[in-house]
């Protein structure tokens, strides 16, 4: 029978008329599993965190030791921003080297964790407040791999990355990730990666890590935002005075954290980890559930 004729099937007791490609997307989407996925959000730092063992990638060994194995990874990346959503929906994306001026041996790094169409599809048919391109060209930047190399080293969970579409605010972006918490059902990871802190234009490049009053306020403050469940706040970050708007001079790094928080249940736990900033970065982490 040829691909695009029509056949007669079953499926969880009721008949429709299907395409055999329709058939296989619905077979093969994620089932409802008894447990909800933990939620993270990673600040991944330097690239070289992939490479070195130090006390944040240790962390994240830690952490994908401990965690339940995932069925598929959704990764929200600082380093993917488009106009437009997009999902990446290959079967074998690429590692991207997107950054210079460091060793060969962090350019020769491949992390070959296979991606996931299937779960591509069920992204854009969650999603109601964005129409979900599925993108065959980017692949894995280093927001998501190098974070996920430490965590899952075999590179045997497949991973599909989510764009952050540039021309949205805050708001938009934290009601857009709500609507795909229901896939944490479904034995997703959703794990965003960024800083809370980050603003390179203000790096001291004698001492990368010499300590910045402004950073250490902004990271405590969004901290205590966070345990507060002061959502709204955190959402109007612009608000939140001189060391807040130093620490996001650009929201994309900023805006993976809203990704994750939005995905927190009212009486789940939530806890930091990597508590630390970093110059003008900070590699405040938390987990949810």
């Amino acid at each position: 029978m040829k691909r695009n004729e029509f056949i007669k099937t079953s499926l969880l007791g009721l008949f429709s008329m299907t395409t055999l490609p329709d058939l296989k997307r619905l077979t093969d989407s994620l089932p409802q599993t008894n447990h909800k996925m933990p939620v993270l959000f990673v600040g991944h730092g330097s690239p070289m965190n992939a490479i070195e063992d130090n006390e944040f990638s240790k962390a994240w060994e830690k952490m994908g030791a401990t965690l339940p194995k995932p069925k598929v990874i959704i990764c929200i990346s600082a380093h993917w921003e488009t106009r437009g959503t997009y999902v990446t929906a290959m079967e074998n994306p690429k590692t991207i080297h997107d950054f210079g001026g460091f060793p060969k041996a962090l350019f020769d790094v491949q992390y070959p964790a296979p991606g996931s169409p299937e779960t591509a599809e069920e992204v854009k048919g969650e999603a109601k407040k964005a129409i979900i391109g599925l993108d065959q060209a980017w692949g894995l930047d280093h927001g998501c791999w190098s974070v996920a190399k430490r965590m899952f080293p075999k590179a045997d969970v497949p991973i599909i990355q989510l764009s952050l579409d540039y021309t949205k605010d805050a708001q938009w972006h934290y009601e857009f990730a709500k609507e795909l918490s229901i896939l944490r059902n479904k034995g997703v990871l959703i794990l965003g990666s960024g800083n809370m802190v980050h603003n390179l234009g203000l790096i001291n490049w004698n001492d990368f890590n010499a300590k910045m009053d402004w950073a250490e306020e902004a990271n405590e403050k969004f901290k205590n935002l966070i345990t507060q469940n002061d959502v709204q706040s955190l959402i109007s970050y612009s608000k939140l005075g001189k060391s807040a708007s130093l620490a996001i001079p650009t929201p994309e790094h900023y805006l993976p954290m809203l990704y994750s928080l939005s995905m927190k249940e009212e009486k789940e736990n939530l806890s930091f980890f990597n508590d630390k900033t970093m110059g003008p970065i900070s590699m405040t982490s938390f987990q949810i559930g």
